[in-house]
């Protein structure tokens, strides 16, 4: 450069092969993506059987590069009748193989984010850009595209049953099942060495994973129909046993001579061997039996009895028994109807619906003490657990591993079971041009399964398994259907309307800390699941005098959050919190249009929700500069308070969190009311006359496009920052995308 030498400022952390830079890391690792779908399907059929064959692939590479899925499937179903129609065999089979990237597009857009733009892609020298020693412990996000092309995981699964029906008796008929659902997963992770910035790791390394499980199900059912008359009876009763078996194992090496997909294969690995395994299993068996009543098409009665058990739960309650029934009443069949439909009520319709039902969704081994011999565990970010004195760190040697405790026993664990009631009205006006229905629910949980913490004076192990809180849900939701035909037009507006509300209605003192609430007097008994508990905000402290006014607060200061002081003690303490809203929805809603002319169709549909909150975690990276250091930040911290911007809500800036300022508070809690056009749909169905020469007997060209419009509450007091108020924590927002496609038939 002429003897002119490059100022340091102008190299990252004054490293001289590392330029400064303005990367948008987010244009470099995104694209735009691309889906595709096909199908061929074949069937053949005759009085004593029918067949279909069916394969499918589809491929998307998503709009992160590196990312991608890969799927083909292939379906079988037949049936054969045999005896003089007397026995039915057949099966329904689904086969599936799916590739896909290691890499998760989710934690590609969040290293994009985090890294600094200063960083460049590349250095000077060709090699990879990276963080300085000034700089937290950013992965270069192209980087790890770039040496994960070769990693991906592969999925298996078999799907589907056999089955064989024998008609023992006129209408009474004997079904024999056995169901299949296995899946057998491999991963293979291929990292070299590299250098980027101060972060590089010279010994490359491969780990593989795989595993395979699934169940079988085998169930036998006896299945009687008989009319009386107007009376039409329908009886089934039968059993099911279900076994569920998983395996897995893990292995993998460091130091290879070649860095290639070819060459790192295990046996190829030089050091650092090491190697896991594990297995879990579960059964489930069930007694039921159901009757459905019919008079008439009027009145409508169904009665159902189940008997289950679970082998998670302790031996003196694997068994739950749950029962539920169902009326109806077709009014408009009534005599006394008919001169309602001629003007008005075409169609009216009341039911109603009470249950009771079974969750056994908790670890397999949930009621039992456990203990594991555990030779060594990586005391990196905790003390070593294992039960020999691993004196060489290798986790593993010579001498015999004890056993140490991992969870206690609870004999008396039991099913965690919800009643429930519905009651709903359907009904169709003006010959039924109007649909539409009326639904109310009301919803109770008893001996919720929850693993809470427990006290340290335990020791370690002392989690256990529970049933703890019981719970209360009810709601309703209304919809109405409007179809009609004008002219050469066909359109159809379907719009609904829901709303629900929970509380807890019981909770045991061994399982207060599992919720929100301070354990003492403001517990979540009597509030909604969904409440959120912390401090409340008071501004910003705009002068000295303010701050000196106000009570005892750590880290007090110009420009930082002020805490209210609820309590009105002269400090602010835990005693200071409380509830600070609800993040369900006050109500949820949704709108259909659709509308046909001659070939052409359009469709659209609209969702929303109004009255939702949401912790919104993101507000730690966009608002604050000291809560994870060294990184990128949003551009709201130029926002920050000063002497010269004091009309703001941002803090100052700051690189350390002395205010505690990551404690819970409504400074994170946002408003998340939207509303969505979440799809758009046009087609345009060809003339059968152009398709005769194809042999096609249908096609449909159709351009349509998902998540194009949302609109959000960006003002006031909690507006909500985020990208996406419907998946609040996410950095960005669900990507809009278009497809266009053609279906076929012949």
């Amino acid at each position: 450069m002429n003897g002119i030498s490059t100022p340091e400022y102008l190299y990252v952390g004054g490293d001289p092969v590392m330029r400064t830079a303005d990367t948008d890391w987010i244009k470099e690792i995104s694209r735009v993506g691309f889906t595709q779908n096909y199908n061929a399907t074949v069937t053949t059929g005759t009085e004593k059987g029918r067949a279909l064959f069916s394969m499918d692939y589809y491929g998307n590479n998503g709009t992160v590069k590196g990312t991608y899925f890969n799927r083909i499937t292939a379906r079988i179903n037949s049936d054969y009748k045999l005896f003089n129609d007397r026995v039915t065999i057949g099966e329904n089979l689904f086969i599936s193989k799916t590739r896909s990237s290691i890499l998760e597009a989710g934690e590609l857009q969040e290293g994009a984010r985090n890294i600094q733009p200063l960083v460049p892609v590349y250095a000077i020298d060709g090699s990879w850009g990276g963080p300085s020693n000034n700089m937290s412990d950013r992965q270069n996000p192209v980087r790890l595209i770039e040496d994960n092309k070769q990693n991906h995981q592969d999925i298996v699964h078999l799907f589907g049953d056999i089955f064989v029906d024998i008609e023992i008796l006129k209408n009474l008929v004997f079904r024999s099942k056995l169901g299949l659902d296995y899946t057998g997963y491999w991963k293979r992770n291929m990292q070299k060495s590299y250098s980027s910035g101060y972060l590089s790791d010279a010994t490359a390394y491969l780990d593989t994973e795989a595993n395979y499980g699934g169940n079988w199900i085998v169930s036998n059912t006896l299945n009687y129909k008989f009319d009386l008359s107007k009376h039409k009876f329908d009886v089934l009763a039968g059993q099911e046993m279900l076994k569920y078996s998983l395996e897995n194992m893990s292995a993998g090496r460091d130091g290879f001579l070649l860095e290639t997909a070819d060459y790192m294969y295990l046996d190829a690995g030089e050091s650092n061997f090491r190697n896991s395994g594990s297995g879990t299993s579960y059964a489930l068996s069930s007694f039921f039996g159901k009757v459905n009543y019919n008079y008439a098409d009027k009145y409508l009665v169904s009665f159902t009895l189940r008997r289950d058990g679970s082998s998670r739960f302790g031996k003196n309650n694997c068994w739950g028994t749950f029962p539920a029934f169902s009326l109806g009443w077709r009014i408009s069949e009534e005599f006394f109807f008919e001169k309602l439909k001629e003007n008005a009520i075409s169609d009216l319709k009341l039911r109603y619906r009470w249950g009771k039902t079974g969750n056994q969704e908790i670890d397999n081994y949930a009621s039992y003490g456990l203990y594991q011999a555990v030779y060594y565990t990586d005391p990196t970010w905790d003390r070593d657990y294992g039960t020999a004195y691993d004196i060489a760190g290798n986790g593993q040697g010579a001498l015999s591993s004890g056993f140490i405790r991992t969870q206690r026993a609870n004999e008396n664990l039991k099913w965690e079971a919800t009643t429930r009631h519905n009651a709903g009205i359907d009904f169709g006006l003006f010959n039924q041009k109007f649909i539409g229905s009326f639904d109310y629910f009301l919803k109770k949980t008893n001996d919720i399964l929850v693993n809470p913490p427990y006290i340290a004076t335990i020791g370690y192990g002392g989690s256990r398994f529970v049933n703890g809180a019981s719970m209360e849900n009810y709601g309703f939701e209304f919809m109405l259907s409007y179809n009609q035909r004008i002219g050469e037009v066909d359109f159809s507006v379907t719009g609904n309307i829901a709303t629900y509300r929970n509380k807890i209605t019981k909770l045991p003192e061994d399982v207060i800390n599992s919720y929100p609430g301070n354990g003492n007097d403001q517990t979540i008994l009597g509030r909604p699941l969904n409440s959120l508990f912390g401090y409340v905000t008071d501004g910003l402290f705009q002068t000295q005098a303010e701050v000196d006014a106000h009570v005892d607060q750590p880290g007090k200061g110009l420009g930082r959050i002020r805490y209210a002081n609820l309590n009105g003690d002269d400090k602010i303490s835990d005693e200071d919190r409380t509830w600070l809203g609800v993040e369900d929805p006050d109500f949820l809603y949704g709108l259909n249009l659709s509308a046909s002319w001659k070939n052409f169709d359009l469709s659209m549909f609209w969702n929303g929700q109004v009255g939702s909150l949401a912790y919104n975690n993101l507000k730690g990276f966009t608002d604050f500069f000291g809560f994870f250091g060294g990184q990128n930040y949003g551009t709201r911290v130029l926002k920050g308070w000063r002497p010269d911007n004091t009309n703001t809500s941002v803090p100052a800036v700051s690189a350390s969190d002395v205010n505690n300022e990551q404690r819970v508070s409504d400074y994170f809690v946002e408003n998340t009311s939207f509303l969505k056009l979440a799809n758009l749909e046009i087609g345009y169905r060809i003339p059968s006359r152009l398709l005769q020469a194809a042999h096609m007997q249908q096609a449909r060209i159709f351009l349509s496009g998902q998540n194009l419009l949302t609109i959000k509450k960006s003002w006031g007091d909690n507006a909500f920052t985020g990208a996406d108020p419907e998946t609040p924590n996410l950095a960005y927002p669900v990507a809009r995308s278009f497809t266009f496609g053609v279906n076929v038939s012949f």
